[in-house]
């Protein structure tokens, strides 16, 4: 299999990818941030959607569309109030966006699946360069920011009597989900990214005890997944995303239902 060097750029790419989703993943979940998660992926279809129309990179498209939307989408979304309303309407908006830059482009149908669905294994050297330096500014910034983000996440109230800058937090935090959904979406695509980013870490909720062995287990599962993925897709030639989503949804449901009888 590594005897390919698309399949060597695959496995490197999928390896940082894996990771960071599994660490952002972890503190979505304890934020209940899923569906932004969501949602991101979906106005990361319209950036992707965008670039094709002006004939810039793909990966360029997402992450300006991403971190532009993230904060003032995020801003509605922590209104619990305003949440699910805010977030249905800009995501309605950007699939209908993404759409319309697709048809002015002209692009191929095939290029829109790509798109929509990832396409990790066409990805060339200059492409894992990029990937590799976006996952690794995700994972600094969480290691400097770790203390304060685990405070925030898992004890608002604590974190609210400290002082802290939630806020700002809270901010912080959507620019890092905004890079990882654009970093995570070119392994399954734009509209499934939020799957490897929310599985993993759903799943490490049932069986880390600790934010470390969460996040632990979310990255392993989510190593799994993409690296489980990639090796059915190669022996079997079908889509790397439907093996990922599949392996991932199976280790939650699986997880879920031993936990349950215990």
């Amino acid at each position: 299999m590594f005897a390919y060097e698309f399949m060597r750029n695959a496995f490197f790419a999928s390896t940082f990818i894996a990771i960071v989703s599994g660490i952002i993943g972890v503190f979505v979940i304890a934020r209940q941030l899923s569906f932004l998660a969501h949602t991101l992926s979906e106005i990361g279809f319209a950036g992707a959607s965008f670039a094709v129309f002006m004939g810039i990179s793909p990966l360029l498209g997402m992450l300006l569309f991403t971190l532009l939307s993230s904060v003032s989408v995020g801003t509605l979304s922590l209104k619990s109030s305003k949440r699910e309303t805010a977030i249905s309407v800009v995501s309605a908006f950007f699939t209908g966006l993404g759409i319309l830059f697709l048809s002015l482009s002209n692009a191929s149908s095939r290029y829109a699946t790509n798109i929509l669905f990832g396409s990790i294994i066409s990805i060339d050297q200059q492409g894992v360069f990029q990937l590799i330096g976006l996952s690794v500014i995700v994972l600094i910034s969480v290691f400097v920011l770790y203390r304060w983000l685990a405070f925030d996440s898992f004890d608002t109230i604590g974190a609210d009597a400290q002082r802290l800058p939630t806020f700002l937090i809270s901010i912080l935090f959507l620019v890092l989900l905004a890079m990882s959904v654009s970093v995570g979406a070119q392994v399954v695509g734009s509209l499934l990214v939020f799957i490897l980013i929310t599985l993993p870490a759903s799943t490490a909720k049932y069986l880390g005890k600790s934010v470390l062995a969460m996040i632990a287990w979310s990255v392993g599962l989510a190593l799994l997944g993409v690296w489980g993925g990639l090796y059915l897709s190669y022996i079997t030639n079908w889509p790397v995303t439907f093996f990922i989503s599949s392996i991932e949804v199976a280790i939650y449901i699986i997880v879920y239902l031993f936990k349950r009888k215990a």
